[in-house]
């Protein structure tokens, strides 16, 4: 099992269930949350509310990534960002994440009391960033996207979702390695609905547990996204209780941090999931002991 992950000075523990990190989005345009908490205090209000009721990590975006977003200049990425990054480091205790491709946002954002980069295209948007990383040592969440934001759902297609996700995973380890970043250091995402359709979002989800080999956390977010919309036909305001289903089959297929929005609720549906999970485990310490 995995019991900690390195993030520059901070070690980030894994309690035996899967973490919680807690969305904190200062955007105009983000799909559920867009506008709300743009202004910097109620952003920090809001990421202290999310780590009373539960968070285990903060992850702090101010460029929107979803289907058909448009690209955010690095200075406005900035302004948004770090005063949020350097208000909430001060306020929270627990580890921040900035959501971002950009290295000079990334070492902003570090530099203001972020520990995590959550780059959706896995040190491959700015060449600069796993010099960052390697020279910091912060964590680096490598996720999957086919295409970017503005094109990934264009007709997605894939042979085999997992085993080409998998060969992605293994190339980009192995890069971020020659390049001074530790296994320790990285997360893995397949990211749900990052260039896939309904049935690659369903599969990845069912086959998570394949992801196991490359010994790495697998983070996942499925919070109100749009393939669950098609399941239930809910717009995204009502889709928290599609969303605690994902959570659970997530937890149950071996995810190991789930980012969600709806922190108070989730983290209860972790926290039963992972207890039913673990029941063959403790019942068989239970027969050896």
């Amino acid at each position: 099992m995995i019991v900690t992950r390195q993030a520059k000075d901070r070690l980030i523990e894994f309690p035996g269930r899967p973490l919680i990190m807690g969305v904190v989005n200062v955007t105009p345009d983000s799909f559920f949350d867009g506008g709300r908490f743009l202004d910097t205090a109620a952003a920090v209000a809001h990421a202290i509310q999310l780590v009373e009721e539960g968070a285990d990590l903060l992850d702090i975006g101010a460029e929107s990534t979803r289907p058909g977003a448009d690209v955010v200049t690095e200075v406005e990425e900035c302004r948004r960002a770090i005063p949020v990054v350097t208000a909430v480091a001060k306020a929270v205790s627990v580890p921040i994440s900035i959501d971002t491709s950009k290295a000079a946002v990334a070492r902003a954002a570090l530099d203001s009391g972020a520990v995590l980069v959550n780059d959706v295209t896995a040190l491959r948007g700015d060449p600069a960033m796993v010099d960052v990383i390697a020279g910091t040592g912060a964590g680096i969440v490598l996720m999957h996207m086919h295409g970017t934001p503005r094109t990934m759902q264009l007709a997605p297609c894939y042979n085999n979702v997992s085993a080409e996700v998998s060969e992605f995973f293994e190339e980009r380890i192995h890069f971020a390695m020659a390049h001074g970043i530790v296994r320790r250091q990285i997360i893995l995402d397949p990211g749900i609905g990052f260039g896939k359709l309904l049935e690659h979002n369903l599969t990845l989800l069912d086959q998570l547990c394949r992801f196991e080999q490359f010994q790495c956390p697998v983070m996942v977010g499925v919070s109100r996204k749009a393939f669950l919309g098609q399941l239930v036909g809910r717009q995204v305001q009502e889709r928290q209780w599609a969303t605690a289903a994902a959570v659970a089959i997530s937890v149950d297929r071996g995810a190991g941090i789930l980012r969600v929005h709806d922190v108070k609720a989730m983290k209860d549906v972790v926290e039963v999931a992972a207890a039913i999970s673990r029941q063959p485990a403790i019942s068989m310490k239970a027969q050896h002991a």
